[in-house]
């Protein structure tokens, strides 16, 4: 081995140890920023070895090159453009596009390495790196489709009902024989293209197949498990390869991915194998018309709503996806400056799934300097809401609705914040539509409880006016 392979092997080596202590790092709202800064610096520095791992190996053509150089550039702007410029509520679109985007270039390392291997007229490959190979295309393909149709489900560009597609069932049936059948045939090393082939469409077919029949309330799990899936890819192709640092990258985020999906799908109380099967979560405004059963429902005014907050001595405060659909963080914080200035206790109580991915609701808020101890996890919540004069609920449903309590009902033993506990309960919301579950929320028509009927930001900003106008009464 080389001098320049040692010190590139020893450069990765770095790498992969900066992306373990970034990882550990995002595990907290407070070190999240550092945690990214780290694994910035082990990907720029994997970037630079391989390049010079490049340089060394003399190898490649000027159009090569230019290519690589390119792409280089070009990938380069789009991702600080795309940084700089996404909402904060859009992220899980983002990220879901750097799933297709990751997952269909571990698919043209392992293509473009087969292709290579016949170009050398080699009738097989070896057994290690032909599983690898059909692995690494069946599982990036399956990715890079999957994550558009769960983009475009996101974005308003598909439905968010699930699609259901006439002999689906026969449809995926086929689709798995056939991508498992032509992988299965490729793990023996022969080195049939026309296999290979097979292979792509019936998993880039599959990954349309599979998503289309998700709601899509369901598609941050769905982004989530996606992701597991590209860190997979990847990790496949570094085998493919025999790079040390995509391997290593690859298990990272698989792993991280997987234990993400499984944290999201029991804040949800439901298992992996049921939402994929699909049918369930009809998208965050699939209801909007629905109407509340049977009951007295209490409505108040900004007015109403600013005297019981600025009175009360302690407020909870219950962000959910309306919030960040209307971008009302700003307001939210200004309405909690307000009560502080008070000297009214305030905190935030944040359920796992309160926007559209684990940790959403925390980056929104800390986006507005609300400060991090102020944000209270979903079991730190439920302590407090006993002692809350007030719990100010914004744009949540099912995640603070009493029927999860109760066997026989669609979020039967999910997890919810205990809004219900809290002595007074307001709730901010355009209507009584339903949420994702498709049922009615027991909350609003608890006694306790009064509507204000309102987009997120525009409620919030009419409640802080109102009340400034009683501080200064």
């Amino acid at each position: 081995m080389s001098t320049i392979e040692t010190v590139v092997d020893l450069i990765y080596l770095l790498a992969a140890a900066l992306f373990v202590m970034g990882l550990h790092l995002m595990n907290s709202p407070a070190t999240a920023r550092k945690g990214s800064q780290f694994s910035v610096v082990g990907m720029v520095l994997a970037i630079c070895a391989t390049l010079a791992y490049l340089i060394d190996q003399g190898g490649g053509s000027a159009t090569g090159w230019a290519v690589l150089a390119v792409g280089f550039v070009v990938g380069s702007l789009i991702g600080l453009r795309s940084a700089d410029k996404v909402k904060m509520t859009d992220i899980p679109q983002l990220v879901s596009i750097f799933n297709a985007v990751g997952g269909g270039a571990a698919a043209l390392v392992a293509l473009t390495d087969f292709v290579h291997d016949k170009n050398l007229h080699l009738a097989t490959i070896a057994p290690t790196p032909a599983v690898a190979t059909a692995l690494d295309v069946l599982i990036g393909a399956v990715t890079f489709t999957g994550s558009i149709i769960a983009a475009g489900k996101l974005q308003g560009l598909i439905s968010g009902s699930p699609i259901i597609l006439p002999g689906s069932k026969i449809i995926n049936s086929l689709l798995t024989i056939a991508g498992l059948g032509s992988a299965a045939f490729l793990f023996t090393g022969a080195a049939n293209t026309n296999v290979l082939i097979i292979l792509l469409v019936a998993a880039l077919l599959f990954g349309v197949t599979l998503v289309l029949p998700i709601g899509g309330a369901d598609m941050p799990v769905v982004i989530s498990l996606l992701n597991a899936f590209t860190g997979t890819a990847v990790a496949m192709a570094g085998f493919v390869i025999n790079s040390s640092a995509l391997i290593i990258a690859g298990a990272l985020v698989g792993a991280s991915g997987t234990i993400l999906t499984k944290l999201m799908a029991d804040a949800m109380n439901r298992s992996i194998p049921n939402i994929m099967i699909g049918g369930f979560g009809q998208g965050d405004a699939a209801a909007a018309g629905a109407v509340t059963s049977s009951g007295n429902i209490k409505q108040v005014s900004a007015d109403d709503a600013a005297i019981q907050l600025a009175y009360a001595n302690k407020v909870i405060f219950v962000p959910g996806y309306g919030l960040a659909a209307a971008q009302a963080q700003r307001e939210l914080k200004d309405l909690a400056q307000l009560l502080e200035d008070r000297n009214i206790e305030v905190i935030f109580a944040i359920h796992p799934v309160a926007g559209r991915m684990p940790g959403h609701m925390n980056v929104l808020l800390a986006e507005v300097d609300v400060p991090y101890p102020q944000l209270y996890e979903m079991e730190a919540a439920n302590l407090e809401f006993p002692t809350a004069d007030v719990a100010l609920v914004i744009g949540a449903n099912d995640v603070i609705n009493p029927a999860a309590r109760r066997p026989g009902n669609a979020i039967s033993g999910m997890p919810i914040l205990d809004v219900d506990k809290a002595k007074n309960v307001i709730v901010i919301k355009r209507s009584m539509g339903q949420g994702y579950a498709g049922i009615d929320n027991e909350l609003y028509l608890d006694e306790k409880t009064s509507m204000f009927f309102a987009d997120g930001k525009k409620g919030l900003a009419q409640i802080s006016s109102a009340v400034r106008e009683l501080v200064t009464d």
